[in-house]
């Protein structure tokens, strides 16, 4: 697996950005992107697992339903997630994932993300690497 992310500075948010060899790991790297804000997700213990079944329109309408997931079952279950496996069904725009987390009260929490946004939203392949990136509102 050769996955990266990154936070790029925004005017009043944060982007989130994943970088991977496939579609799914670039969605991986943009959760991981988007729970780094959230707290320092290296200290945060894989230990409870929630699934996910999604599909949209576009690979980007998919990205933005993704993270607004995500943010919506951390808050929802009080979880910050930390790990993610993500296997995206480029054929029917659809995915399938899980995600690992640690329960909130247990982690010191950064900054708080409300929602992934479709300002600067792109899911592409450049060369032979995928990046799947928005802004999200922090």
């Amino acid at each position: 697996m050769n996955m990266k992310y990154e936070v790029y500075p925004h005017t009043a948010d944060a982007g989130v950005r994943g970088i991977g060899d496939t579609v799914s790991e670039a969605f991986e790297g943009a959760a991981m992107a988007t729970f780094s804000i959230m707290a320092d997700i290296e200290r945060v213990k894989p230990e409870t697992a929630i699934s996910v079944e999604l599909s949209a329109g576009s690979l980007e309408d998919l990205l933005v339903k993704w993270l607004n997931e995500l943010i919506s079952l951390s808050s929802l279950k009080g979880i910050v997630f930390s790990k993610f496996e993500v296997d995206v069904d480029e054929g029917k725009v659809s995915l399938k994932a899980t995600a690992w987390g640690q329960s909130m009260k247990d982690v010191p929490l950064q900054e708080e993300v409300k929602a992934a946004t479709y300002a600067d939203l792109k899911v592409e392949k450049t060369g032979d690497r995928w990046v799947a990136q928005c802004i999200v509102d922090v």
